[in-house]
């Protein structure tokens, strides 16, 4: 075993904030690395240290495992916490810190490329028998073969990317016409994510439901699950509403699903914390989907409902301890919600909308917690993911969370730039989520309720026109301090201005 004192976390933005606030409960020291765009940000304000390693896109600061890995060194640290995006499932950096002496607080690098491998993935699952969308176990290797293969599996299909993730190189066929122009733009739209154009087919799952669980695993093969989390509500493949339990969820389906999980993460000798991803039919039918080796932007809820700081439990593994968690101790307590706020305008086809935070009041009270990084005076930039918070609430039942993060959104005031919160209002009002009735279809579905346009009446109108007006005389009338008539406001220089006047 070995202990860990100081952690360099490769990452920005609320991730690395939540990270370092687990390491200072820990007296562990923190390391930040910042970019150009990120010299004022939260993360780096946190930590004990912070390492400048380049311009703003990511490419040239937070994906340069090298440079990373010397401020690594330089600064000292016994271990690297990727968080999750940018080099979190890298099996080439996992391997660099490794050959430097450095911890990488996640799996080993050969279970990265093997679980990043989809094709690979899904040949582990069947190995360990936990059941896979049928489909093909193998690339399709020419147009002709996913033809052939498409007319015994039946329409409808997804073509998807075999070093895929977030939606890139997916097509979903329901037209035989269809085939052969969606392999090609999988295809190409892998080569160009991915570098790698490798498709193969599985069958659709009409109206399913994604459902993952949070798995748990030492270096000492023990392994448990942390139960499920329910994440339907997408948005072009992303999620931006995630709860626990999930309403779907049976007790005996828990169980069942919660096994798989842990002999899939077995199956490949996982250590650290993962999500197994399942997709679920109106039948409860359920199919193992992929699987992530890191810490989820949604793990909140599961540390809500468990009452276990994953991050915590991720730096123990790291060092070589035994998991001290039991699988007949755990239970989950309440029900947890998760609303991702997004600088982007939802009315404007969600474009990203960054720019300097004017005013921002976060909202508070019994069980609200935020994981974000802005402040007032922020300016957000153009360059990363527009996420910029998390939103959790936790209360008994589900219907209390409900009521409650409905409050806690409406609280949550952000001035400056456009943001979800409208969006995720509508959502918790809307009926389909309240009944707990809905699958990855819901926004399509919703699209016409969610999307609508506020009908403010003209007295609301007006009233806003008011407001600004006296706002305006009120900036006009403001008495502003002149150099002559304002005190010195440097303390020392005001205690010789004193003094001097004292002498008088």
């Amino acid at each position: 075993m070995r202990k860990i004192n100081k952690i360099l976390v490769a990452n920005r933005g609320e991730i690395a904030v939540r990270i370092m606030r687990t390491c200072r409960e820990m007296d562990i020291a923190t390391v930040a690395v910042f970019s150009d765009a990120d010299r004022t940000s939260m993360h780096v304000r946190y930590a004990d240290e912070a390492y400048y390693i380049g311009p703003a896109p990511s490419k040239e600061s937070y994906l340069r495992a090298d440079k990373i890995i010397e401020v690594a060194i330089k600064s000292k640290a016994d271990a690297i916490h990727p968080g999750y995006g940018f080099l979190s499932e890298n099996s080439e950096f996992a391997r660099l810190c490794s050959e430097n002496n450095l911890i990488f607080i996640g799996p080993s690098p050969e279970v990265i490329i093997t679980m990043g491998d989809k094709i690979q993935a899904r040949k582990a699952m069947i190995a360990a028998e936990v059941p896979v969308v049928p489909g093909t176990t193998e690339a399709i290797s020419s147009e002709e073969e996913a033809l052939k293969t498409i007319a015994e599996i039946g329409l409808p299909v997804m073509i998807k990317a075999s070093a895929g993730g977030g939606g890139k190189g997916m097509r979903l066929v329901k037209e035989e016409s269809e085939i052969v122009s969606s392999v090609r733009a999988a295809r190409s739209e892998a080569l160009a994510a991915f570098g790698d154009d490798a498709v193969y087919i599985e069958k659709y799952v009409s109206s399913p439901h994604h459902i993952e669980f949070q798995v748990l695993g030492d270096q000492h093969g023990n392994v448990i699950h942390l139960f499920e989390r329910e994440c339907s509500v997408q948005r072009r493949h992303q999620k931006m509403v995630e709860e626990t339990p999930s309403p779907l969820m049976t007790k005996e389906l828990r169980e069942k699903m919660g096994q798989d999980a842990v002999n899939a993460a077995k199956a490949v000798n996982y250590f650290g914390a993962g999500t197994i991803e399942f997709l679920v039919d109106n039948n409860l039918n359920y199919y193992f989907l992929e699987m992530n080796t890191r810490l989820q932007v949604e793990h909140p809820i599961t540390e809500r409902v468990t009452g276990v700081d994953l991050v915590k439990q991720q730096i123990y593994v790291a060092e070589g301890r035994e998991l001290e968690l039991k699988q007949k101790d755990l239970q989950q307590r309440g029900h947890a919600i998760e609303c991702r706020i997004y600088a982007e305008d939802s009315d404007n086809n969600f474009m990203p909308s960054a720019g300097r935070i004017h005013n921002i009041t976060e909202p508070l009270g019994l069980g609200v917690r935020t994981d974000g990084y802005v402040y007032e005076g922020y300016e957000i930039p153009i360059h990363y993911d527009p996420m910029i918070s998390k939103l959790i609430v936790w209360a008994n039942n589900r219907d209390e969370a409900i009521q409650r993060m409905r409050r806690a959104l409406y609280e949550y005031k952000i001035t400056g730039v456009k943001t979800s919160i409208k969006f995720l209002e509508r959502i918790m009002d809307s009926e389909d989520f309240r009944s707990g009735n809905y699958d990855t279809h819901y926004i399509e579905k919703n699209r016409d309720l969610l999307l609508r346009e506020d009908n403010s009446d003209l007295e609301q109108q007006d009233m806003v026109i008011i407001a600004t007006y006296i706002d305006y005389l009120n900036r006009l009338n403001k008495v502003i301090p002149t150099k002559q008539l304002n005190p010195i406001e440097n303390r020392w220089k005001k205690y010789s201005y004193q003094k001097n006047f004292d002498r008088l």
